[in-house]
C-alpha cells in the first residue's frame, strides 16, 4: 500500500469527524467526571456516570454525523443502540480495569491515567462503530441512509 493510499484512508471525512466528535465526547466525559469528583464521588463511580453521559452524546453524533446512519426506524435505531452500548460497555470495562490497575496498584494519578486510557478507548470504539455498528453490508460505514424502498429492505435483513 502506497503512502498516499494510507494517508487517504487515515485522513478522510469520516475519521476527521470521528476525531472531532471524539474530542467533544471526551470533553463531555471529563466535564461530568470532574464535576462528580468535585462533589466527592469516588473515581470509579464518577467514571461510570461520566461514561453514561458520554455514550449518549457519542451515539447521537456518531449516528448522524460520522457514519451518517439517518434512519430513525425503531428496529434500526434499537439495533444500533444495543450494539453501540454493548461495544461501549466493553471499552468501559477495559478503561475501568486500566484505571484500577494504574491507580490502585501503581498509585498513578487517576486524572492522568484516565487520559491515557482514553487513547485506547477511542481506538476500540472506532473499530466497533465502523465495522460492526454503523456498517454497510460490505463492512464499511454506510453512506447517508434515506428511507427508500431499497434502504428499508436492507434494514430489515
Amino acid at each position: 500500500m502506497k503512502l498516499a493510499e494510507i494517508k487517504q484512508k487515515l485522513f478522510n471525512r469520516e475519521t476527521i469527524l470521528y476525531l472531532v466528535f471524539g474530542v467533544l465526547t471526551t470533553a463531555v466525559n471529563y466535564a461530568v467526571y470532574y464535576i462528580c469528583r468535585g462533589i466527592g464521588i469516588d473515581y470509579k463511580i464518577a467514571n461510570v456516570i461520566a461514561w453514561i453521559f458520554a455514550v449518549i452524546f457519542a451515539f447521537v453524533t456518531n449516528k448522524l454525523f460520522v457514519f451518517e446512519s439517518k434512519s430513525w426506524q425503531p428496529a434500526v435505531v434499537l439495533r444500533e443502540l444495543v450494539l453501540f452500548a454493548g461495544a461501549r460497555v466493553f471499552s468501559l470495562l477495559i478503561e475501568e480495569g486500566f484505571l484500577l490497575f494504574t491507580v490502585e496498584v501503581l498509585h498513578g494519578n487517576d486524572r492522568i491515567m484516565k487520559l491515557i486510557a482514553a487513547v485506547f478507548v477511542v481506538i476500540i470504539n472506532y473499530f466497533f462503530s465502523k465495522f460492526f455498528i454503523f456498517k454497510k453490508s460490505g463492512g464499511a460505514a454506510r453512506p447517508a441512509d434515506t428511507d427508500t424502498e431499497e434502504t428499508v429492505h436492507e434494514q430489515k435483513e
